[in-house]
C-alpha cells in the first residue's frame, strides 16, 4: 500500500538529508488537507479520490510520474485512473482558479510580477494532441513536440505557476480527423501564444495583485501583444530578440541638410546599439541574495521607438532596457527588454522584474523535475489539461512545504525570544 511504501521512503529521506525531521512530520495528512479545496471542485466521489491519488503520485519519488506508474505505486488498477485523467469530463478551470486565488492570497504583493513563458515538451509520433514539428524554446531548435504557454506569478516572497494553455499549431487546429481522435472541443480554434496569454490574464488577474507583466523574447517580440497590454493599462517589461530594430530617441539625429524632412535617428539592431555603448553607460545593481552570493546585474536604459516585427507600421515610444551579467564560464551575457514604464523607473526595480521573469523559468523546471509536469503520456485534449493542472497544484504544495521547512529551520536556529523560548525574531 502507498502508506507502507511512503514510510519506507520517508526513513530513507530522513537518513540522507540534513533538514529538521519536523519538516516531514504528517506530510501525507497535510497533503490531503491541502488538496481538499481543489478536489471539492469535482462532483463525483471517485473523482475526488482519484485526484488525491494522482497528487500523491506526482509528489512521490517515482522516476516517471504517469498514470501507469502512479496506479502501480498505489496498488490500483490502471484503467480507472487512466479514465479519470484522460477522458473523464471534469472541468480543470475551477481548480486553476482556486490555485490562482491561493497564490495571490499567500504570496501576493502589490508590486508582484505576472510572467508568461512558452515551454516545449519533446514528444515522439504525431497522435498526441498538439504534437508537431515546431519551435521548442527550451531545446533551442525546431523538433517534434508540444508547446505549452504558462502563466506564473512572482513576488519577493515566492514564485509559482498558476495557469496554462496548450498551443495547437494551425495545421492541427484545421485537421478535423485528428481533432476528433484527440477529443479537441469543437469551440477550440487556432490562437497565437499571445492571444492565450491575454486570455489567461483576463481569467486570473483579479486573484493576483501585480504592477508588472513580464515574458521571454517569444512574448516580447510581438508589437500587437505590447499594444494590447498598453490598452489594458498593464505595465510591462518584456524580453525581445537581439536583432530587434530600435531608434534611440536620446541619440543626436543626423544634421539637417536644408531641404526635405528633418532626418531621424536610424533604426539599428539592439545588439549593435549595445556594442557601441561606452563602458561608463552601465549601472551596476545588486538584485538579491542568491545561493552563490549576491546576484549582480549591470543595466543601461534609454527611450526608443521599436520595430520588433517585419511590419513597418506605426512604432511607439518605449523604454529599452539592456542587462549584462556573467555566465558560468565568466563570459558576458546580455538581455534586451522593452517596457512601457517611465524612464525614471529605478534601476533596482527594473532589475527585480528581469529576475522575476527568470524565476518563472525555474518554476517550470521545478515542475518538470519534481512534480511530473513533462511526464504526461495521455493523447487527449482533456488528458493533457488534467495532468498539467494537477501537476501545477502538486508543485504549489511543494512550494508550501519548502516555505514551511524554512520557518521550522528559522525557529530551530533563530535567536531566542524575549523569554528565552528559542523562537526566531519576527
Amino acid at each position: 500500500m502507498m502508506e507502507r511504501r511512503f514510510k519506507v521512503r520517508k526513513r530513507e529521506l530522513l537518513a540522507e538529508c540534513r533538514a529538521d525531521p519536523k519538516v516531514f512530520e504528517n506530510m501525507m495528512e497535510r497533503l490531503r488537507e491541502f488538496a481538499q479545496p481543489f478536489v471539492e471542485c469535482l462532483w463525483r466521489r471517485e473523482q475526488k479520490e482519484h485526484a488525491h491519488t494522482y497528487l500523491a503520485g506526482l509528489l512521490s519519488d517515482l522516476e516517471r510520474k504517469n498514470v501507469e506508474s502512479i496506479a502501480y505505486r498505489h496498488d490500483l488498477e490502471c484503467l480507472p485512473l487512466q479514465r479519470f485523467v484522460g477522458v473523464s469530463p471534469w472541468d480543470h478551470q475551477p481548480l486553476l482558479s482556486e490555485l490562482a486565488r491561493q497564490v495571490g492570497s499567500k504570496i501576493g504583493e502589490v508590486d508582484g510580477v505576472i510572467v508568461f513563458d512558452p515551454s516545449g515538451f519533446k514528444k515522439q509520433g504525431k497522435n498526441s494532441v498538439g504534437v508537431a514539428r515546431q519551435w521548442l524554446g527550451r531545446l533551442g531548435k525546431v523538433d517534434n513536440g508540444q508547446v505549452a504557454i504558462y502563466m506564473g506569478y512572482a513576488s519577493r516572497r515566492e514564485h509559482a505557476l498558476v495557469n496554462e494553455r496548450l498551443f495547437l499549431p494551425r495545421k492541427w487546429a484545421k485537421d478535423k480527423k485528428r481533432r476528433r481522435k484527440c477529443g479537441v472541443p469543437r469551440e477550440i480554434r487556432f490562437k497565437t501564444r499571445h492571444e492565450f496569454a491575454l486570455e489567461m490574464l483576463a481569467e486570473q488577474e483579479g486573484f493576483l495583485p501585480h504592477t508588472w507583466i513580464a515574458g521571454d523574447a517569444e512574448m516580447g517580440r510581438s508589437t500587437a501583444f505590447r499594444r494590447a497590454l498598453r490598452a489594458r493599462d498593464e505595465q510591462y517589461l518584456l524580453a525581445i530578440p537581439s536583432n530587434s530594430g530600435v531608434r534611440d530617441l536620446e541619440e543626436v539625429p543626423p544634421p539637417y541638410k536644408g531641404r526635405g524632412a528633418r532626418p531621424k535617428q536610424p533604426f539599428r539592431n539592439v545588439s549593435r546599439w549595445r556594442e557601441a555603448l561606452p563602458e561608463t553607460a552601465w549601472t551596476r545593481v545588486d538584485v538579491r541574495d542568491g545561493e552563490k552570493g549576491r546576484l549582480v546585474v549591470e543595466i543601461v536604459k534609454t527611450r526608443v521607438q521599436a520595430r520588433t516585427e517585419r511590419s513597418r507600421g506605426k512604432v511607439t515610444e518605449e523604454l529599452l532596457v539592456v542587462t549584462r551579467t556573467v555566465d558560468e564560464n565568466g563570459e558576458p551575457k546580455h538581455g534586451y527588454y522593452l517596457s512601457s514604464a517611465s524612464p525614471e523607473t529605478p534601476w533596482e526595480e527594473l532589475a527585480r522584474v528581469v529576475k522575476a521573469e527568470h524565476r518563472i523559468e525555474e518554476c517550470i523546471e521545478r515542475g518538470k523535475s519534481e512534480a511530473g509536469l513533462a511526464d504526461h503520456e495521455v493523447r487527449t485534449w482533456s488528458g493533457w489539461h488534467h495532468h498539467q493542472t494537477l501537476s501545477l497544484i502538486a508543485t504549489w504544495f511543494l512550494i508550501q512545504e519548502a516555505r514551511r521547512g524554512k520557518k521550522i529551520h528559522a525557529r530551530a536556529h533563530g535567536a531566542a525570544g524575549p523569554r528565552g523560548t528559542g523562537e526566531a525574531a519576527a
